[in-house]
């Protein structure tokens, strides 16, 4: 091999001991809580191993004394000794077991709580780019592989470690000849585990990542079963599953094969130095320069060498197991949110709700430039509507003023206040936000709607469904407010769906509302119950609505059209229906066909009504007054329409 590519390999093989001493040492300052018990279990396996080393010692003085001189009452003691000597290592061995075990288990449990306090607290950035898959396998394979990794790689270590040590000084102190040929496969063992560990570590590394990949497979193809079961692709989705069931067995079984290799190549060591001592010791003994007792006793330390080195393969699988859990997990833990309060965050209080983006750029990281030079004066309890074609960054704009991302650049003030300058907590508390994808936990109605409120009152819970308009049909469930939704409340409407998501933020009672085209998927009747509910909900509040509407927009006190992140025009609906604007365009497109039908509609309604009364004039005034939402216009295309 030329010298420049040994070079190369020496260096990566340092590198990777270098990285791989970085992620054990952190591993190691997981037991610092628990220092304790971790010391406790460590003076176990010493005890332990020094009662297991003791029995050699009484049956070299049982040979060399009590046979020799035939005496009943040596032997008896020296019996008595190896049964509380083996009882002692019992016991002892007991406390290790189980400590061990105890220790590993609260160091999972904590990994666990660290792993998911850092991810509920990361920013919307990272969650975009990771899979959900990959953070459950993390959450679940990598932290059992690290909790496997203290009982079974880091503490049979320990005891592989105090049992050579002892038993190398013990037999130097007994016959050093012998010793040398019992510690002759020392070398070689410290090379073979070596290779053994710079080979399986990648093949552990790419098993668990591919773990991820499976469990990202799982959960797409579980939490979209309708769709697979919708487009009749229940073969497709198996043939993937079970080819990443296959690299997954691959790997895995290349990791098995280096350990099936392992063990059996060291038990054979450990055969072969027995046999050497045996060789060397008994023509020793025959010569007369050794003691049978000696030889026996230097013949049992060599046997207690196998214990450890019949398990070595194991440690060495779980040793490389724990470091590549931890490499996943640490590569979690050490990312750092993009959004994060300022060392001296204020606490955003009795807000009046006045908002305003100041030439606002964001651009997603590594990405295009999404909005551009925004710029929105919103006073209290103004509404302001969004419009503009998909992709064109309404729902962006709106993800910037509770902070999910951070602008780019320009800013973003509450009363005056950056929101980069206040705590996430009061910032999120004083914006109320229905999203387009409305997600409802697997839990009740009741606890669904109170989500955001802790301590939520029953009065409280059924108020706010009644502004949404969802209280009826909650009541007309059996089990009422504690029916179960489902995983996503897949059991409920779109509609339903909405108007709880509707109901869980009016509880929250914010002055600032972020609706984003939160009835787009609604019929019209549902719709108009929901209007009718945050047109009284947002009195007083400054609200933010992405709507697809027309009665949204007709109401709204500055309506924004946004094109390619642009800000292209701003005004009223009376203002802006007039000129020949992306408006009006948008208007013509999308808008005009709504507020026609719903015009045809009530106008229908209306004579219907007055068709079954017949009470003349006075009753027909009665009657539209039960129509409020009637203007003049829509009365004016009634008595065109007849």
């Amino acid at each position: 091999m030329p010298l420049e590519k040994k070079q190369k390999v020496f260096s990566s093989y340092v590198e990777s001991f270098k990285f791989n001493w970085r992620i054990f040492t952190r591993i190691l300052g997981l037991l610092r809580p628990h220092w304790f018990w971790s010391i406790t279990t460590l003076v176990c396996v010493a005890l332990a191993t020094g009662a297991s080393l003791v029995v050699p010692q009484l049956l070299q003085w049982v040979i060399d004394v009590g046979v020799r001189n035939g005496n009943l009452t040596d032997l008896i003691i020296a019996a008595v000794a190896i049964l509380g000597a083996s009882t002692l290592r019992g016991l002892f061995s007991y406390g290790q077991g189980y400590l061990s075990q105890a220790v590993s288990n609260q160091v999972a449990y904590d990994l666990r709580n660290m792993m998911y306090d850092h991810l509920q607290g990361l920013s919307f950035a990272y969650h975009d780019d990771s899979e959900t898959g990959q953070l459950m396998s993390r959450m679940t394979v990598d932290i059992e592989a690290v909790r496997n990794f203290l009982p079974f790689g880091l503490m049979r270590a320990a005891l592989a470690l105090v049992t050579f040590v002892t038993v190398a000084v013990i037999l130097f102190s007994l016959d050093w000849a012998l010793a040398l040929v019992t510690l002759i496969c020392v070398p070689f063992l410290a090379i073979f585990t070596s290779q053994v560990a710079i080979r399986i570590r990648p093949i552990w590394l790419a098993v668990q990542n591919e773990n991820g990949e499976l469990s990202t497979i799982m959960q797409e193809s579980l939490s979209g079963v309708r769709v697979v079961k919708s487009f009749a692709r229940e073969e497709f989705e198996m043939e993937k599953f079970d080819k990443q069931n296959q690299h997954l067995r691959d790997y895995s079984l290349k990791a098995m094969r280096f350990m099936a290799w392992n063990q059996p190549l060291l038990v054979f060591v450990l055969n072969v130095v027995t046999v050497l001592v045996l060789w060397v010791g008994g023509i020793a003994v025959i010569q007369h320069h050794l003691s049978l007792g000696t030889m026996v006793a230097v013949t049992q330390y060599a046997l207690l060498l196998a214990t450890p080195v019949r398990t070595f393969g194991f440690m060495v699988n779980w040793f490389m197991r724990g470091l590549s859990g931890g490499e996943r997990i640490f590569s979690v833990l050490d990312t750092k949110s993009t959004v994060t309060d300022a060392p001296n965050a204020k606490e955003l209080k009795n807000i009046e709700g006045h908002v305003r983006f100041e030439h606002v750029d964001f651009s997603y990281a590594r990405g295009r430039q999404i909005l551009q030079d925004v710029n929105i004066d919103a006073q209290p309890g103004q509404v302001v509507a969004l419009l503009g074609v998909t992709g064109s960054g309404k729902s962006t704009l709106l993800h910037l003023l509770p902070r999910f991302y951070d602008v780019t650049d320009g800013a973003i003030t509450v009363d005056g206040l950056d929101v980069r300058e206040v705590t996430q907590s009061t910032l999120r508390r004083n914006i109320g936000l229905v999203l387009q994808d409305v997600f409802l936990f697997n839990a009740t109605i009741r606890d669904n709607i109170g989500y955001g409120v802790e301590h939520a009152t029953e009065e409280q819970i059924i108020a706010a469904a009644k502004v949404a308009r969802i209280h009826e049909f909650i009541l007309s469930l059996p089990d009422g407010y504690d029916t179960w939704v489902g995983e996503r409340g897949v059991t409920l409407s779109g509609g339903q769906k909405q108007r709880i998501a509707i109901a869980r933020t009016l509880l929250l009672n914010p002055r600032i509302l972020v609706l984003d085209d939160s009835t787009s998927s609604v019929d019209m009747e549902t719709e108009y119950l929901i209007q009718q509910a945050l047109e009284a909900v947002m009195k007083g509040r400054t609200s933010f609505v992405v709507a697809s509407r027309l009665r949204t927009v007709k109401n709204a006190d500055q309506i924004l059209v946004i094109e390619d992140g642009h800000i292209v025009e701003r005004g009223t609906h009376d203002t802006l229906v007039t000129q020949d604007g992306p408006y009006a365009h948008l208007y013509d497109l999308q808008l005009r066909e709504q507020e026609e039908f719903e015009a045809r509609l009530l106008a229908q309604q209306v004579d219907e009504d007055l068709r079954k009364s017949s009470k003349g004039k006075k009753e027909a005034c009665e009657e539209e007054e039960q129509y409020p939402h009637l203007d003049a216009e829509n009365v004016e295309k009634r008595e065109a329409m007849r």
